[in-house]
């Protein structure tokens, strides 16, 4: 191997949203020495890699995407980071060596681990994954006004660094459909508004409507009841504006409930983009679900069991050593808020959940679920309701409506939404970077044993 190469082409560099404990340098410090403690320490969101010789180091949490790819210039590995696989690809293409890509060869970052790659050349090396988020499990109180409590208050502690780093007199626009989730964040983004002096009206909630859908209605008589018709708009569009091939495009996933949440979102914040040109920062309840785990378990293959004895199953799948768990896409949140980032970032928002960050995860896994649930899986229907409600009173002092739960793509419409398959959503996916790299392939190659030409950064 040639020596004396910078070998990591980072494309993104450190990033970080409501970061607290920390600055993104000292971030990439603790990175190069694998400091989990002080990571750990940290709250909020951060991608960074870190470098200690050969060794490189990789970490995220959920709501900030990172991946990496293993390009093979100069009789050795060159590793490629980036939030996305076509900007990987893109690299790939400027250095005439896409003919090397395949979306399978890269890997997302696992939330809440250090990865460690050494770079040593051919084989490449396993990763080593070492976690630095370890929340203490089932130790807090039964008592749901007290856990309730504990929950919406990290929201609001996580919500309140977050808002305070946005501009002063900027609009903060929630994506509201009148649910739990996204009503508790509406109500706890205006409370921490008047504790930081700001004025809570600068929180803008915004409905999507396909035509008659029930979230449009349910946010309608929520603001009505809360006193807040000024400050909420209905985004109003067609089913025919859904557009699932470019959803897929744009989160490079197959997930067919990641791809139809996407593409009603992209209607949702298309919508927005053009009644305000300049509006920037989004908030959204991505991540109630997982943490408080609201989701039937008659759609998919799930216990009561599986998911009370793996505590973070809904936010990072079954974990980096299982069998199940995908290197090209990681697990649960982990993998799904892609839905979330990519249609934000491409239409140029900032976008934060208080749901997804670690302190907010951790008072929802010190809950006791099995000692509250006691084996009745039913009561995962109404849990999340009581929790947040009880919260939401407890902290800011609001009598929140709490409206039935249902799916952002199913609640956006009166016409029951066509579900894809897995399957379509796969072939489309493969289409799509098939099309890709056979064009690349027409391109001058260049082989990966050239030493002449300098790698442009």
């Amino acid at each position: 191997m040639l020596e004396g190469v910078d070998r990591i082409v980072d494309l993104v560099g450190t990033r970080s949203a409501g970061l607290t404990g920390a600055s993104a340098p000292q971030i990439a410090e603790w990175m190069a020495v694998c400091d989990r403690a002080s990571l750990s320490a940290t709250d909020g969101h951060f991608a960074a890699i870190g470098r200690d010789g050969r060794t490189v180091r990789l970490a995220r949490t959920i709501g900030i995407p990172l991946r990496y790819f293993v390009a093979k210039m100069y009789h050795g590995p060159f590793l490629v980071v980036a939030d996305r696989m076509d900007r990987i690809f893109e690299w790939c293409q400027e250095q005439r060596i896409a003919w090397q890509f395949d979306p399978a060869y890269t890997r997302m970052v696992p939330a809440h681990y250090i990865v460690e790659l050494d770079q040593v050349g051919c084989p490449d090396p396993s990763p080593r994954y070492q976690r630095f988020f370890e929340p203490v499990v089932g130790r807090g109180s039964m008592e749901l006004r007290a856990a309730g409590e504990s929950y919406i208050a990290a929201a609001a502690g996580a919500l309140k660094h977050w808002i305070a780093g946005v501009p002063r007199d900027e609009p903060i626009a929630v994506a509201f459909s009148g649910g739990v989730d996204s009503t508790a964040a509406l109500l706890v983004a205006r409370h921490v508004c008047r504790e930081l002096g700001r004025d809570p009206d600068q929180i803008r909630a915004f409905t999507l409507d396909l035509g008659g859908g029930e979230d449009a209605a349910q946010a309608e008589r929520a603001v009505r009841q809360l006193d807040l018709s000024s400050t909420w708009e209905r985004i109003s569009a067609t089913p025919s504006d859904i557009d699932l091939e470019r959803a897929i495009r744009l989160i490079e996933d197959y997930q067919p409930l990641d791809v139809e949440c996407a593409a009603t979102a992209m209607c949702l914040l298309q919508g927005i983009r053009r009644r305000h040109p300049n509006l920037k920062y989004l908030l959204d309840g991505d991540g109630g679900d997982e943490n408080l785990k609201s989701y039937p378990l008659e759609d998919s293959d799930l216990t009561l069991s599986s998911v009370l004895r793996n505590p973070l199953l809904y936010q990072e799948g079954w974990g980096v050593d299982a069998i199940k768990h995908s290197l090209a896409y990681s697990g649960g949140l982990s993998r799904g808020y892609v839905r979330t980032y990519a249609p934000a970032a491409a239409l140029g928002f900032e976008a934060f959940s208080p749901f997804t960050v670690r302190s907010v995860i951790a008072a929802a896994v010190a809950i006791p679920f099995e000692q509250i649930l006691d084996g009745q899986a039913e009561r995962l229907q109404t849990l999340k309701r009581d929790v947040v409600c009880a919260g939401v009173k407890a902290v800011t002092g609001v009598e929140m409506p709490a409206n039935p739960k249902r799916r952002f793509q199913d609640g956006a419409s009166a016409a029951p939404r066509t579900r894809v398959s897995k399957a379509w959503c796969r072939r489309t996916f493969s289409r799509i970077w098939q099309e890709r790299i056979t064009a690349a392939e027409l391109l001058e190659r260049r082989s990966g044993n050239e030493v002449s030409a300098v790698v442009r950064l």
